[in-house]
């Protein structure tokens, strides 16, 4: 549909592992139906369940408070910025540990992680639950000169 990717059943994760992302930009189109969750995950591991890592919240209507734009369990956004069942773009950019979360060009979330809870992974595509139904197309990841150098 559109040259998407769609998920739309039970929790799952679809992991790219060409290469690992240290200092990283991920990008996607993305669309979403009403009470949909998804995400879209940097420097995560492999495996099995919801993966270890920094996941950019993919979520406009559904009962989860933190919204599309959210940088999960760290940087929260609670207004809802993208109606359902609408293409937009995120991005987000990985360098160091300054986390950044942009919605159609405009920066959202701008998170420095003191801990520099993860510094290396894979990226990953969420599918949140059943009766979520999530699409993503246009998908970019490029690495970026780490900050100061």
């Amino acid at each position: 549909m559109d040259g998407a990717i769609t998920g739309d059943g039970p929790a799952s994760h679809l992991f790219w592992m060409a290469r690992e992302c240290d200092n990283c930009e991920f990008r996607a189109e993305v669309r979403l139906n009403h009470s949909g969750n998804s995400g879209m995950y940097v420097r995560t591991a492999f495996g099995p369940g919801f993966p270890r890592g920094y996941e950019a919240q993919v979520e406009n209507t559904s009962p989860d408070p933190q919204r599309t734009g959210s940088l999960y369990g760290f940087s929260k956004v609670t207004e809802q910025l993208i109606p359902d069942d609408t293409w937009w773009t995120q991005d987000v950019i990985a360098n160091g540990n300054h986390i950044v979360i942009k919605i159609n060009g405009k920066v959202v979330t701008d998170y420095i992680d003191e801990k520099n809870t993860y510094t290396k992974g894979y990226l990953a595509l969420q599918q949140h639950n059943a009766g979520s139904v999530v699409q993503f197309r246009n998908l970019m990841m490029r690495p970026v000169a780490a900050e100061g150098k």
